[in-house]
């Protein structure tokens, strides 16, 4: 039987500049990557990342969980006292990241664990406490050991500081837990000049972040970097939209963490012109911005606890793109989709199914989209338009449902799961009521899933 193929299910076109999977450090930053003897096993497990030059714009978005973790309270506090605003936007000197205690649910003296390390690397930097910005993960309740993290700082500084990209890639090696891959992702891409002359800024991030994953702002760790220039309310206003549409698409396993934190920090050194008041420069610091955030995002939802498998899926044809945004988050986050991925099973219904749930963000997500807050307040929680009558369905290359033609459509469903047989499987849906578009990533639910995290803490 021959394939069934719909010119409208094809993958969604883009135009990104190039991502490479290396560990650029922009000008104007220091990186070290090193082990502080957190982990029991030794592996690297202190990250650090310092503004050589002092102070430089930033921004971040946070979980909303309420059991936040010490490192996210902090960090809120510091951007707010040095931003002047309640907005997650202010100035920083230098990032410090931990891995092997998420310092979360540790009470009172958790806060004060991580408040002595904001100290100590404040003092050895000949900055201010309310300059440092903190992030830390792994196991829940357990504190983690301030002295080791202080005697670590005092030799990493300055001696083991570096701008090589070695550095970086170790210091996003230092950021995993149970990741398998160390993940990074650099853009260069070309921006107006402070004189008007072409420059070229970058974008680099890196990455961590496999398990305890599902969209509500940030959903795992990321320090993003760039010498492009813009002011914390700039960064704030990318960060989020970019959130939004990328971040907030992943889902492993839906739990939201109580850790999730991406920083943004630009230390205008590119000269570029000042993406606060140039169009252009703006323009190119946010498609930098996304594509890194976007190619993370997919590396995060590959490397899935225990996943064999990336899955995408993106709709078209949606009344608006919040809605598609939403539909294709209900699918990558249904665990019977995840479960027929990792069968090879093409199972249109539990597609169908899981898009019929579909709800529409939050608020302060779509509001971080695009939208304007009364018009977010307004949708926000609201069912996802779907007409089944109109719904086309597509599993890996073949047309599995057809609304228009009565529904189910005839499936060599061997060759079906052969195609499914992929590092990727692309889910593709056409919802046929408008021109809203949108793309979620996730992973299949295999047995190791399971497997890794009833062990995790032993």
């Amino acid at each position: 039987m021959a394939m069934a193929t719909d010119p409208l299910l094809v993958p969604l076109p883009a135009e990104r500049p190039r991502i490479v999977h290396l560990a650029r450090v922009p000008a104007g930053f220091l990186v070290a990557g090193t082990s502080a003897g957190i982990k029991f096993s030794g592996r690297p497990d202190l990250a650090l990342i310092v503004a050589d030059d002092g102070p430089v714009p930033a921004a971040a978005v946070f979980t909303p969980n309420r059991f936040a973790a010490a490192p996210v309270r902090l960090s809120s506090a510091n951007l707010q006292a040095t931003g002047g605003t309640p907005d997650h936007a202010g100035f920083a000197r230098a990032v410090i990241t931990t891995s092997g205690s998420a310092n979360a649910a540790t009470g009172p003296i958790g806060d004060e664990d991580q408040a002595s390390i904001g100290r100590a690397l404040s003092a050895a930097l000949g900055a201010t406490p309310s300059e440092i910005l903190h992030m830390s993960t792994g196991i829940i309740g357990i504190r983690i050991p301030v002295t080791r993290v202080v005697d670590t700082l005092a030799r990493v500084i300055p001696d083991e500081l570096s701008t090589t990209d070695d550095a970086l890639h170790a210091a996003a090696t230092a950021l995993r837990t149970t990741d398998t891959t160390t993940k990074v992702a650099s853009a260069r891409v070309e921006a107006p000049g402070a004189d008007g002359t072409p420059v070229t800024i970058t974008v680099t991030g890196v990455a961590k972040g496999v398990g305890m994953i599902h969209p509500r702002m940030a959903t795992m760790l990321s320090i993003v970097l760039t010498d492009a220039t813009a002011d914390p309310a700039t960064l704030l206003s990318l960060l989020r939209g970019a959130a939004a549409r990328t971040w907030d698409q992943l889902s492993i396993d839906g739990d939201t963490s109580t850790n999730d934190t991406v920083f943004l920090l630009a230390s205008g050194r590119a000269g570029a012109a000042d993406a606060t008041t140039s169009e252009g420069a703006r323009a190119a610091l946010a498609t930098g911005l996304e594509a890194v955030a976007r190619d993370l995002a997919r590396q995060q939802a590959a490397d899935g606890e225990g996943a064999a498998t990336l899955v995408t899926c993106q709709v078209s044809g949606a009344t608006d793109d919040p809605s598609a945004r939403a539909i294709a988050r209900a699918v990558i986050s249904s665990s019977l989709v995840k479960a027929a991925v990792h069968g090879r099973d093409p199972n249109w219904g539990r597609v169908a199914g899981a898009s019929g749930n579909a709800v529409l963000a939050e608020a302060a997500v779509l509001e971080a989209g695009g939208l304007s807050a009364p018009d977010a307040a307004a949708i926000a929680g609201s069912p996802a338009r779907l007409d089944p009558a109109r719904l086309r369905i597509s599993i890996a290359g073949h047309l599995v449902y057809d609304g228009r033609m009565g529904g189910p459509v005839a499936v060599d469903k061997p060759a079906a799961a052969a195609a499914m047989d992929a590092e990727e499987v692309l889910i593709r849906l056409d919802v046929g009521l408008g021109d809203g578009t949108g793309e979620a990533f996730g992973c299949d639910l295999t047995e190791e899933y399971v497997r890794e995290n009833s062990e995790y803490t032993t």
